[in-house]
């Protein structure tokens, strides 16, 4: 069964091979893409399969040999025939790990968005602190990032930042942290000292290229205004602000932190796009059940994936039950043990699904 399975994938992969070869093919951008993609998909799955032929073929030597009236001959061909059994059943688990259809959005740039949920002024708080966490992560790792929109307020949170981060790994490491983060601690502003639990959500959008979602400019309302402050003073006194609608979604993206209208424009085009491809992704995966049961999370933002306890100094990850006891540490960009069970607990998940 697995054999005839590699055998359609260098058939599919000798195909791919030919098409991209079609100058037809070259010029049509998304399809050549699309194509290529697949071909570093099969091109392992390709290779493996003929080593495995190959090893089926010398198991089966083997086995012959084993039947020899030569005794010294028998014992030679058993001792190969146990070696490549073991060989067999690595091969199996790196064919299995190869089978795992890749993520689409890998290699791409994200956009991460933190708002505030339940808890007024900490909830506001722990978003600037949360965005603390991950632009200190981006150092540790030499991504670069960008704010594209921000909602400060008058205590030194956000109501809501939005920011773009650039680097390789940057979709694998965080597109696990899409969900409710949940804070406990005592507030610096609570006077009896009582614990406080508060919320914030965040979004990881993969950045989308033209050729991954078409914007139609008839499908747009833009609108200009003044950018303010926290407060409601006004930071500029031209209409720099942009607002973007998308009509047949409904969807709104503004943007006001640069003083150059082009600019904020450009960002916000980003932001939308982002949003757009998002909901495209989940759209397809919604009718690919399967490919849910593949995931750690649904991706859903309301859904509870962490509690940050500072009294007791923990972090817990309530998709893969799993605590580190480093608070201080990971609030400061340490988060690479978590990122890791996440990554490893979604490999099983997925291993599991391709069985073979």
């Amino acid at each position: 069964m697995l054999l005839e399975k590699l055998k359609s994938f260098k058939e599919q992969f000798e195909k791919i091979e030919k098409d991209l070869s079609d100058p037809t093919i070259v010029s049509d951008k998304e399809k050549y893409k699309k194509l290529t993609k697949q071909h570093s998909y099969l091109r392992p799955l390709a290779e493996k399969g003929f080593e495995y032929s190959k090893l089926l073929c010398d198991i089966q030597g083997a086995e012959e040999l084993k039947k020899s009236e030569d005794a010294e001959i028998r014992e030679m061909a058993s001792a190969e025939y146990n070696d490549l059994l073991k060989q067999k059943e690595k091969m199996q688990s790196e064919i299995k790990v190869l089978l795992i259809p890749p993520d689409l959005n890998d290699g791409k740039d994200i956009i991460v968005e933190i708002r505030a949920g339940t808890g007024g002024d900490e909830a506001a708080l722990f978003v600037g602190d949360l965005y603390r966490m991950y632009t200190r992560f981006a150092d540790r790792n030499g991504w670069r990032y960008e704010v594209l929109e921000s909602n400060p307020t008058g205590i030194g949170g956000f109501k809501e930042v939005v920011f773009e981060l650039s680097g390789t790994n940057v979709w694998r490491y965080l597109k696990f942290e899409r969900g409710a983060h949940r804070v406990q601690r005592v507030p610096a502003t609570e006077a009896s000292g009582r614990v406080h639990t508060s919320a914030v959500t965040v979004a990881v959008l993969p950045q989308a290229e033209e050729v991954d979602v078409e914007i139609k400019m008839e499908d747009l309302r833009i609108d200009t205004y003044r950018a303010s402050g926290a407060g409601g003073q006004h930071i500029n006194k031209t209409d720099s602000a942009i607002r973007i609608t998308h009509l047949p979604t409904g969807l709104v993206v503004t943007c006001q932190d640069e003083r150059s209208q082009i600019k904020n424009r450009a960002k916000a085009f980003k932001v939308l796009r982002a949003k757009l491809y998002e909901q495209k992704v989940l759209e397809q995966e919604k009718q690919l059940s399967s490919e849910r049961k593949q995931q750690v999370g649904s991706g859903d933002r309301s859904e509870k994936i962490r509690t940050y306890n500072f009294p007791q100094s923990r972090i817990t990850d309530h998709r893969i039950g799993y605590s580190v006891y480093n608070i201080i540490e990971v609030m400061d960009g340490d988060l690479l043990e978590l990122i890791n069970k996440l990554l490893e607990t979604d490999m099983e998940k997925k291993l599991q699904v391709n069985s073979i």
